[in-house]
């Protein structure tokens, strides 16, 4: 992971960091998540990668929209959240975890229904988000479905004065960038064709889903 990445969450941080992201955000996080989460639309019996899975609060939350059947499979290389997470899969069935970097080759191709990222994205620099891409694109099967939670396209300068002091103190310097990017083109490059969005937070923040094209598709198209 890159350097100025705040992504990665160690130490006392990364072994509360549910709690914290609670306490911090008032109590606005759970709120959101759970909405955002609702708004996917997930069907029972998916099969789901989340990449980037920290503590497997988002799965949790997913899992019960599977009825119980699918899977969800999340990935994650910090130590302190992924047993955070594998306690939650020992609870459910429907939960896997693995310790893998999701900014290298995965070897998923054509498996998933569903392919899942959380604010994870923006604190990569340009290149390996479109490796993290690919590899979303090849896991996922013709005509799945790429779920993006993350900031939406702004304009910082237009925004309130408190929310450009957190975004410029709170936030790593790669977010600044990440918003700057036409993501629906960004991902038209890895075939995916049919685009849906959902803004939370006056527009900052963005639930981007991304169909990847179907076997039988001739055509790009565009809602």
């Amino acid at each position: 992971m890159a350097a100025k990445s705040k992504v990665e969450v160690k130490g006392f941080e990364a072994r509360h960091y549910d709690t914290l992201l609670n306490v911090v955000s008032l109590g606005w996080y759970a709120r959101f998540i759970k909405k955002a989460i609702a708004d996917l639309g997930i069907r029972p019996g998916e099969r789901i990668l989340d990449l980037g899975s920290g503590t497997g609060r988002n799965d949790e939350l997913m899992a019960k929209y599977l009825q119980g059947k699918g899977q969800i499979l999340g990935l994650d290389i910090g130590e302190e959240m992924l047993e955070q997470a594998y306690e939650r899969a020992a609870k459910n069935p429907l939960l896997k975890f693995e310790k893998r970097r999701i900014d290298e080759p995965l070897p998923y191709k054509g498996e998933f229904d569903r392919v899942f990222i959380c604010f994870v994205l923006h604190g990569f620099e340009h290149p390996v988000r479109k490796q993290i891409v690919e590899n979303a694109s090849r896991a996922l099967k013709p005509g799945g479905v790429f779920n993006i939670i993350d900031y939406a396209e702004f304009d910082l300068e237009d925004t309130s004065w408190p929310f450009r002091i957190f975004f410029t103190k709170g936030e790593c310097e790669l977010a600044s960038e990440f918003i700057q990017h036409d993501w629906k083109q960004e991902l038209r490059e890895f075939g995916f064709v049919r685009f849906d969005e959902k803004f939370y937070l006056g527009n900052k923040i963005r639930l981007l889903s991304a169909w990847k094209k179907a076997n039988d598709q001739t055509s790009e198209e565009e809602q």
